[in-house]
């Protein structure tokens, strides 16, 4: 790490030296990395230092290395940015205190709070009930905090599969009904009334948990934006359970999201047409994803019996 670097991260946190930690983990195609580093001489013994460095050849898991891809990623880290820099939320949607930030070329720094540290240290693969519970209820916070708020300094659509940011993969859909009606469904979900600012890439992954697995805090804001909260309510539902379960469990689980949704809105929202609109809602926010995923990755396990029977739902509804 540049020696600039080491000094910016020693003033912000008043640390006398700085240690190199393990490698957290590599950033999407070779786009950086994500490391813990140690402090002395100050209390706070560890931060956690995502260093952005883009490739002079990017490595797509999916193959998708197109200037647009990479204008793309480039603009979700400044997004980032700019999000730790100029938004805070609360301990019912606890993300990492965001230490410094700089760019200087084709490199960002980003130093966070170790969120290990904050007792935030488990990770989770496969959730239980309580644990898919404490996400949602995240979510229901975080959507609450925001409702209203414009998106400023952040994409004016969150999610990273929004249609308009992905027209490639729209081009290789196989599916000529669902793509004919990406445009529609987009446009209905970027019209409901009620508007927050959603994380945009809330999967299970993204999530730390205490030990209990009662708490969460949420981490990478890169395509943090407006939009309806269903987004990121499906999108985390569909990563941590599979198709039957979706099916046994997706009602309940949407009932609990939105009575801790009533809980932490302000008394003047008129929560009964906010639930109304954003459950009808839930079929389009699935089947807009399902259209990324279909164009992004056609063999990906997600592409699942429940999300085909929600879009044949939302399609027929189009027709009506």
């Amino acid at each position: 790490m540049k020696q600039e670097y080491q000094d910016l991260i020693l003033q912000a946190c008043g640390a006398s030296s700085l240690r190199v930690g393990a490698k957290i983990q590599t950033l999407w195609s070779g786009y950086g990395e994500i490391v813990r580093l140690h402090l002395q001489g100050c209390d706070r013994p560890s931060v956690v230092v995502k260093h952005v460095k883009f490739p002079e050849d990017a490595e797509h898991p999916g193959g998708w290395n197109t200037d647009r891809s990479h204008r793309r990623k480039v603009r979700s880290y400044q997004v980032e940015t700019h999000w730790y820099q100029n938004y805070s939320t609360n301990q019912s949607c606890r993300i990492p205190a965001c230490l410094a930030a700089c760019s200087h070329g084709d490199e960002m720094l980003i130093v966070l709070e170790d969120l290990d540290v904050a007792g935030y240290d488990q990770r989770r693969t496969s959730v239980k009930d309580c644990e898919v519970k404490a996400c949602l209820s995240w979510l229901a916070h975080f959507h609450a905090l925001f409702l209203g708020v414009k998106p400023e300094g952040l994409w004016p659509v969150g999610t990273y599969w929004h249609l308009e940011t992905r027209p490639d993969e729209l081009e290789a859909m196989d599916d000529a009904e669902l793509k004919a009606a990406a445009g529609d469904i987009d446009r209905i979900l970027s019209e409901c009334s009620f508007k927050t600012i959603v994380h945009g890439d809330a999967k299970l992954a993204n999530f730390c948990f205490s030990q209990s697995g009662q708490d969460v805090a949420a981490v990478d804001f890169q395509y943090v934006g407006g939009g309806c909260g269903m987004k990121d309510v499906v999108y985390l539902l569909g990563s941590c359970m599979e198709e039957r379960e979706c099916e046994k469990r997706v009602s309940g689980l949407l009932d609990y999201y939105f009575t801790e949704l009533k809980l932490s809105l302000k008394k003047d929202v008129d929560f009964d047409a906010l639930e109304k609109e954003w459950r009808e809602m839930f079929a389009f926010a699935w089947t807009d994803f399902h259209r990324f995923l279909l164009g992004w990755m056609p063999g990906h396990w997600k592409i699942n019996r429940y999300s085909k029977q929600l879009t044949k739902e939302v399609l027929r509804k189009l027709k009506q």
